[in-house]
Parts: structure tokens; sequence; C-alpha cells
């Protein structure tokens, strides 16, 4: 049976409005947006915001499930079907889980990589979200480029970010406390770690090359590139030219400002929003929207932030919800290709989320449809029969 959503402030384009959202039950998409309900399935949404289901392009929250102490191993379903629940209760309908791989073994290692990749394509069909797999490619990851291109080519990765997370004797000095979360990470000792380090480090020279390699595989099978911790103009340019036309977390001003000016998404982290500033003392996000300079906002490493962030956004004066609430819908599946979701108008898929707003800087779900079907819900009287 269709589901019809009423009585609630439905976010449509560019303006709140009150009409009712009506999904049909065959294939999960929007039908009409205004009409009466007719025979369908009513959701009361009396004193609620009706939103956009949040498109989280980038977070990596999962991995604490998969390892919530350092050396504590859960099986990866189980970890991704909580994770699932988890992002789902804060609003988030679609999903890109942020792997890591990485020349260092252990969590960020070839065999979890795989293992979760091959986790959620074989849990599809049982989580709630819609989950997508978005590898964060280590640039000095040389040896992994040939598996990389055959998954590119399988349309088995969703997005691909480059990362470069190699050791430096600048990046040492800026946070000691990194080298040793790294190697614990690996399961190296410090001594083997930094060996490891030593050896790649004398193939710097074949990177450059090898990520162009790997960009022109992921543009001939459509799919989205992301350039991640950009440090410079030069090297956000470099990237563009690649084809890559997202730029994760850009560490300078300067960076940003290349990155607007020439019609890149730009991704910030929610958290840094929620919070008010940077857990590692870098941009202030919500500074980065006021001037133009932020176009996503993503959980990062923590699934509330999204719902949270968009609404801080409204509070403090920065933008009206109407305008900070594509933060984390609409431009974020623009920014990977998705033109079906993002946005409630007919024809788009029924990725919805009901919001209770009145508590402010405290929004709480209390229902998320993903294709039509209501996969949470804690207040179970506004479901109609």
């Amino acid at each position: 049976m269709d589901v019809c959503i009423t009585g609630g402030k439905v976010l449509c384009d560019d303006a709140i409005e009150d009409v009712c959202v009506r999904i049909e039950a065959t294939d999960g998409r929007v039908v009409a947006v205004g009409g009466e309900n007719g025979t369908a399935r009513p959701i009361d949404a009396a004193g609620l915001m009706v939103l956009p289901g949040i498109v989280d392009i980038h977070g990596d929250a999962f991995e604490r499930q998969m390892m919530p102490r350092p050396g504590v191993h859960v099986a990866t379903d189980i970890a991704l079907i909580d994770s699932d629940r988890q992002a789902v209760a804060n609003g988030i309908t679609t999903v890109f889980h942020g792997v890591t791989w990485s020349w260092e073994p252990g969590l960020r290692g070839s065999e979890n990589a795989r293992a979760i990749l091959g986790a959620i394509e074989s849990l599809r069909g049982r989580l709630a979200a819609d989950t997508r797999f978005h590898l964060r490619y280590e640039t000095f990851n040389l040896d992994a480029e040939p598996e990389v291109t055959d998954w590119l080519a399988a349309r088995r990765i969703d997005a691909l970010a480059f990362n470069d997370h190699m050791p430096t004797g600048d990046s040492v000095m800026r946070r000691p406390d990194k080298l040793g979360q790294m190697a614990e990470r690996s399961g190296l000792s410090r001594e083997d770690f930094l060996a490891l380090v030593a050896r790649l480090d004398t193939r710097r020279c074949e990177v450059p090359d090898a990520i162009a390699r790997v960009a022109g595989a992921a543009n001939a099978h459509r799919v989205a590139l992301l350039s991640h911790d950009d440090a410079s103009p030069v090297q956000r340019r470099w990237f563009r030219a690649l084809g890559c036309r997202v730029s994760e977390f850009p560490t300078t001003i300067e960076t940003a400002a290349e990155a607007a000016a020439a019609g890149d998404h730009i991704v910030l982290g929610a958290p840094n929003v929620m919070r008010g500033k940077s857990h590692l003392g870098w941009i202030n996000a919500s500074e980065m929207i006021a001037r133009g300079l932020c176009s996503v906002l993503a959980s990062d490493y923590y699934y509330p932030a999204p719902l949270v962030a968009a609404f801080r956004l409204a509070e403090i004066g920065i933008a009206p919800i109407e305008q900070a609430w594509p933060l984390v819908s609409a431009r974020p599946a623009d920014a990977v290709g998705l033109d079906d979701r993002g946005r409630i108008a007919p024809g788009l898929r029924g990725d919805i989320i009901l919001v209770d707003a009145t508590i402010p800087g405290r929004p709480r779900i209390v229902a998320v449809l993903v294709g039509g079907r209501v996969v949470h819900l804690t207040e179970a009287w506004r479901l109609g029969h």
C-alpha cells in the first residue's frame, strides 16, 4: 500500500511547506507532493519536520564497531549491522562506509578492506540504509593498484578517495602521538612500522603515475573521485585535472577557495560544526560555510553529527534550515552523482526522515523511511492503518 506523510512541515527545494508527501509502494518513489491522502496508509507528522534523508558520503565510525578497543575484533557482519542501525537512527538513509585500504597491515590492511567490501555486498538485503562502499585508497599502497582497478571495472566501488597518510618528518613533529596510534592500529612494533615506512618511501617517485592510472580507471567507469586533505591550491588543481571534483577536508582556506572558485565540492566534518571546532585544531567548518567554502557536511567519525550540525547552523544564524539541510542531503548526493535522492520531489526515492525540532539544538529523529519503507520509528502511534 502507498504511504502518505501528512501534517508535517515539508522541505520542498528551498522552502518549508504544509503539504502531504505520497510515496508509491511498488518502487518506493515519491509520486506526489501536495494533494489528498486518498487510500494511502497515513503517517502522522504533526509537529514534525519532514526532510530528505541524510546522504553521508564520508564516514568511518563503523570502525569503532569493528574494533571497539585496540586489539579487540568484532565479526564484520555484526559490526556492519550495528553501524547500519546507528546510521538510520540518526537520519542517514544513504551511507558511504569510508574503508581505508592502506599499505599498513591491521585494521586498514588489505584483508580487512576485502572483508568489508564482501560483507557490504552480501548484507545489502538486510541493511536498512542504502549502503555504499567508499574506498579510501592510500596512494603509497602501490601494490594494490591492479586489484583496485579490477574493483572499479566491476563497479564494486561507489566512490574513491585518494589519501596520503604516510608519516613524514613534519607530520610526526605536528602530531607525535599519531605515529604511535598508527603503529598500534597496524599491530606492528614501532621499529617495524618505521622500517615499513622507510621501504615505501623509496618508491615515492612512482606515486603520481599510479594515482593518474587509478583516476583514469575511475573516470572510465563513472566512479566519483575525491581527494583528501588537499594541502595547497596547486594540489587541488592537479587532482581536478585528473577528474577529481570533490575536495575532502582541505587544510587551508586558500585551497578551499581554489576549489570553490572552480565549482568543486568541498567536504568538511559535521562534528566540527556540532562541536564548534575541529578536533585537530584545523579550519572552523561553520566559518567556512558562512564564507561559501563548504558544500557538503559528512559524519566523519560520528553518525549523529550531520543531523545536529544542520540545525546548529540555523540556530547560530549561519543559514536557515532550508539552506543548511542541503549540506547533508542534496549536495552530497550531487557530489557523488546520485541524482535520485537528497530532495523531496516526484520521481525521487522516498528517503525521508521525520524530525522533532522543538528543543533548540537537540533535533530528534522520530521516523525514517528508506525507499518508501519505514525502517525506524520511535512513536508507533503515528503510523496509521
